[in-house]
């Protein structure tokens, strides 16, 4: 469980959602898994809905993925492991992971300076616990 405040956790959803939409379907089945990482990880006292709403708003308006990665970068490496976690977890949902969505954890994972051998590791690992 990561202690996130107000900001974090939006921008941390927000990155979530995008990873999401990345494919362009935004399942239920991704939802949920966003909506249990918000659960697990909202010690603010926003409603997951209110949460949500905001980080789907930050999403649509932001085109850059720093706006996102920036909150993650300076963290410890443990946040960046279950984050990267929540990340891949979103995008192993519907069992096949583009192109779209292999370049977007490459460059996740650049801009948080973690390793894509620890990336790789985290996808084989929750793809064999599926």
């Amino acid at each position: 469980m990561l202690k996130l405040e107000q900001k974090e956790i939006i921008g941390i959803t927000a990155l979530l959602i995008h990873a999401a939409k990345i494919d362009e379907i935004y399942s239920e089945k991704e939802k949920n898994i966003i909506l249990n990482f918000i659960k697990n990880n909202n010690v603010v006292g926003l409603s997951p809905e209110k949460i949500i709403n905001d980080a789907e708003k930050l999403e649509e308006d932001s085109n850059q993925l720093l706006n996102y990665t920036k909150i993650i970068k300076d963290s410890p490496k443990k946040t960046k492991i279950e984050i990267v976690e929540q990340l891949w977890k979103v995008l192993i949902s519907d069992n096949n992971v583009d192109l779209y969505e292999s370049n977007l954890m490459r460059r996740i994972c650049g801009l948080i300076y973690f390793s894509d051998k620890e990336c790789g590791e985290i996808k084989m690992r929750l793809m064999k616990s599926k």
